[in-house]
């Protein structure tokens, strides 16, 4: 905190190409959404002013690296918690929950993941979907990319058959196709965290402090409504549990 501090500025690493949650707007040229707000909101809570923040954006399979070589403070970047995961880096309490489902043309017949039998499935590399997609049983065939774009790119080349991860990605990406739909039940939680470097417990202690402030001031609900409200009505923000 106090390295951050004399800096004069928050370093995050973040998405630009996930609809809703962290984006490049094709207007402005800025980084938007619920995750890119999220990480100015603890800026602000820092320094008193949002806009002390640097974005670095980060792909998937980065995530982790990024945070462990000191290259950005936080990576606020729709971050599953996973014991994996809890091995190599830190997270804050969890500030939302997403479902994996299926995204698929509406003109298909994949409705669920036992219809992904024999199906090309895209995921990202780098991520919980790609795993639990290779946990199907019987296993469809995997394609990996570097981006959520690249699959949605692949599946209306007829590339690939469906993609895999959290609904809320797969609607984003449904809200850019009108012919894909999202499909089936969940195929599992995944709970979202704040990124933070192995060992820097201040600075989780930090960022827990701020995720608190924003469910009880009403901020987190602001950021559902600016961003998440396709979604449906807002569920509230996650009840923060911690760890003795």
């Amino acid at each position: 905190m106090a390295a951050i501090q004399e800096r004069g500025r928050l370093i995050v690493g973040v998405d630009q190409n996930t609809f809703m949650f962290g984006f490049r707007d094709p207007l402005s040229g800025q980084l938007t959404g619920f995750d890119i707000d999220l990480a100015r909101e603890i800026a602000r809570r820092i320094f008193g002013d949002p806009d002390r923040v640097e974005l670095q954006v980060v792909d998937a399979s980065q995530r982790e690296p990024a945070l462990q070589s000191g290259q950005v403070d936080l990576v606020v970047r729709t971050f599953s918690i996973t014991c994996a995961r809890k091995q190599n880096v830190d997270f804050s309490t969890v500030y939302f929950y997403a479902n994996q489902r299926i995204l698929a043309s509406k003109a298909s017949r994949i409705d669920s993941a036992a219809a992904l039998s024999g199906k090309r499935v895209c995921a990202v590399t780098g991520t919980t979907s790609l795993s639990r997609v290779y946990q199907l049983k019987p296993r469809p065939t995997l394609v990996g990319a570097s981006r959520w774009t690249d699959c949605l790119v692949m599946l209306q080349q007829a590339q690939v058959d469906a993609i895999s991860t959290d609904d809320v990605v797969l609607f984003g990406l449904a809200a850019q196709d009108p012919n894909l739909r999202v499909v089936g039940p969940s195929l599992g939680i995944e709970p979202y965290g704040v990124g933070v470097k192995k060992g820097n417990e201040d600075l989780v202690r930090f960022v827990n402090g701020a995720l608190a402030q924003m469910r009880t001031d009403g901020t987190w609900e602001r950021l559902y409504a600016t961003w998440l409200r396709s979604l449906g009505p807002s569920p509230g923000p996650p009840e923060a549990r911690y760890r003795d």
